[in-house]
């Protein structure tokens, strides 16, 4: 396999810079336009598996060109097929759908170092997407049954994680001004017949992405 320092994509991102806890703890955040979905899993894979205990945590936040990932609990009976090429991967769940216009956000993070665990973990992505969107005056709530967030019982925020060696990788993605037509082909996590909706939906202008993406980071690194 390719160490991550030769996967070139990443290593050109439009920004980065040094974010830090409550706790002092330091993560490198690195903002990229669109990165190809297997690169990207690829090397947050090698990343989890690879790193030292010297190696900062770190956060990515990007966009994926159409894709379908399937989660370790994917059942696919109800998966219309099409042109849109479908990734298998290790993270938890079922199988969803990423496209442009849709914010991405992959935590990397050794949990111990954080003093959560992977309940905590879920429940702060969630509550930063819910807290962010309630900065947009959109209402947004998580469910015990289904993880993720709703506005009005659609979902326009999913998560799906994977913990290797005590790192954290995969995380969220949040509907932001996207065409949400794909989840027309899939039950969107698993459940038939769920709603999906995006930010977009929800306001009278354009929502700014670039805003939204860096304030739902800047609420995650806040709660760690």
């Amino acid at each position: 396999m390719k160490s991550v320092a030769n996967l070139s994509s990443l290593d050109k991102p439009k920004q980065r810079k040094t974010l830090k806890t409550a706790s002092g703890r330091e993560i490198l955040l690195s903002i990229y336009d669109q990165l190809d979905y297997a690169t990207s899993y690829q090397a947050m894979a090698e990343f989890a598996a690879e790193r030292d205990d010297n190696a900062p945590d770190q956060i990515w936040v990007l966009q994926h060109p159409k894709v379908y990932t399937q989660g370790t609990a994917c059942n696919l009976d109800t998966f219309i097929p099409s042109d849109i090429p479908t990734v298998k991967t290790d993270r938890g769940g079922q199988i969803t759908y990423h496209g442009p216009g849709q914010i991405v956000i992959y935590p990397l993070l050794a949990l111990k170092s954080h003093g959560i665990g992977v309940k905590s973990l879920v429940h702060k992505l969630e509550q930063c997407m819910i807290d962010t969107l309630a900065d947009l005056n959109i209402k947004a709530d998580r469910r015990e049954d289904a993880p993720g967030v709703y506005v009005n019982e659609a979902k326009i925020g999913a998560l799906g994680l994977r913990i290797r060696k005590g790192t954290s990788y995969h995380g969220l993605s949040l509907n932001v001004d996207m065409d949400l037509s794909p989840f027309v082909n899939i039950d969107p996590c698993g459940y038939q017949g769920l709603k999906v909706t995006n930010i977009a939906d929800h306001m009278k202008e354009a929502p700014n992405f670039d805003q939204i993406a860096g304030t739902v980071v800047v609420k995650f690194v806040d709660s760690l």
